[in-house]
């Protein structure tokens, strides 16, 4: 699958390390953020105030429709949930364990 380059998005750690995602990327991690909330019961509200964030941040991290997001911030959310944040060579293809996780989600 092609992505436009118009849709891409940069989430720099420092001045020299920065990763490449598109929106559908943030999408997916807003997907897993939701879940994990939802299933510890907590809401949007709650995870903002644990984490010194607003309600709508969350929401709009969650929905993939926040325009910036720094990585030590979705780092801190989520930790918070016990989720990681994985790097990978980019594919076509997905990995085995891709394929078996998409079965369980």
């Amino acid at each position: 699958m092609r992505i436009n380059a118009s849709h891409m998005m940069h989430l720099c750690l420092d001045e020299l390390f920065c990763i490449v995602y598109d929106a559908f990327m943030l999408l997916e991690i807003g997907k897993y953020i939701r879940q994990e909330r939802k299933k510890r019961k907590l809401s949007q509200a709650k995870l903002g105030e644990l984490l010194g964030m607003s309600r709508t941040t969350i929401g709009q991290i969650e929905n993939g429709t926040i325009q910036d997001v720094g990585v030590r911030k979705l780092i801190r959310i989520l930790e918070i949930l016990d989720l990681e944040l994985r790097v990978r060579i980019a594919s076509d293809r997905p990995t085995l364990d891709e394929l078996r996780d998409e079965d369980d989600f």
